[in-house]
């Protein structure tokens, strides 16, 4: 993702301390490397990556399974100059609906949304083939000053850190983390608009978005009201940090739970570039509120991916989870 900016006007560039927007409009530390294919034509920058894991995952116990699988996605992305800012479309999709049909990817004590109608438990849903379909629109107003729009079909709000399947600290990790569905899950929402600013180092931004989990059929685009909001304060004091708080409400979010929830979570982000590879480190907090019960959920993450000797990783992630749906 190195050269993602790279051609940007250079007041543009100077407004994005971290350009490495790894999901939606979320930042990671500008020193995070992302391989790339790129290719300039006609003014326009187009851009690739994506990852392919096939393995097969064996959860132990009376609750587990085995089963062969493959997570992936793959992105792409046009960007161009649009007047005196610059417009960047991205699409992200994904095979896993073919590569682990529901009920997903086996996992021990994971939870969030459904399989026929009942709540999905030990299980991971797959991600949908339209995971992301947007647009990012950013105008310079001044030296330090920039306005961002952002959105589309298939889109992430200002929500959380960015998602786990774009952190680098969790780059060679496949499975979900148990607080998903606390910190990052709405990384895939059918309807999204954000706006903001970047004031220097700081971002501030807001968004209104379709707040609802996907349904089971994952190759659909399933539109409703934008009934949810967040807001969310990013910032980026040196090349190898950021952090994020955000906080948001989201209408009715799991189709088997009546009711609608709170969402915080806040994380710090930091990355080493290593003169042999990279070492990548995310602490991660999100708290649930359940309006209906008042129930308040806790999650807290710490993932770090270590790259050595540029093709050997060694990776790690604890975490502490409250869970209400393991048991009927």
């Amino acid at each position: 993702m190195r050269g993602m900016h790279m051609h940007m006007k250079d007041d543009v560039a100077a407004q994005l301390p971290s350009p490495h927007a790894g999901s939606g409009t979320g930042w990671q530390p500008a020193s995070v490397p992302e391989p790339e294919w790129m290719l300039m034509r006609g003014g326009w920058e187009l851009m690739a990556h994506g990852v392919i894991f096939a393995d097969y995952n064996q959860q132990g116990g009376p609750r587990g399974e085995g089963k062969a699988e493959s997570v992936n996605w793959g992105m792409t992305m046009e960007q161009h100059g649009l007047g005196r800012g610059t417009i960047l479309f991205r699409q992200m999709f994904s095979a896993e609906s073919l590569t682990s049909p529901h009920p997903g990817f086996p996992e021990l004590f994971q939870t969030g949304e459904t399989y026929h109608g009942a709540p999905l438990v030990d299980h991971q849903h797959p991600h949908n083939v339209f995971a992301e379909l947007s647009a990012l629109y950013l105008l310079p107003l001044s030296k330090k000053i920039s306005w961002e729009l952002y959105g589309g079909p298939a889109a992430e709000p200002a929500l959380g850190p960015v998602t786990y399947i774009h952190r680098t600290s969790a780059s060679e990790l496949p499975l979900a983390p148990l607080g998903h569905h606390l910190q990052d899950s709405t990384h895939t929402s059918f309807g999204v608009v954000t706006t903001g600013f970047v004031i220097e180092r700081v971002k501030l931004e807001v968004s209104a978005f379709n707040g609802r989990e996907p349904n089971e059929q994952r190759w659909s685009i399933q539109p409703a009201a934008l009934d949810s909001y967040s807001g969310r304060v990013s910032v980026a004091p040196a090349r190898d940090w950021t952090a994020q708080y955000s906080v948001g409400r989201l209408e009715h979010p799991e189709a088997a739970e009546p009711g609608s929830q709170w969402r915080q979570t806040a994380s710090v982000e930091y990355d080493r570039h290593l003169a042999a590879g990279n070492w990548a480190t995310s602490l991660v907090w999100g708290r649930v509120h359940k309006i209906a019960t008042g129930a308040n959920l806790n999650g807290y993450l710490l993932e770090s991916t270590l790259n050595f000797l540029r093709r050997d990783y060694a990776f790690t992630r604890l975490e502490s989870v409250d869970k209400d749906e393991l048991f009927p």
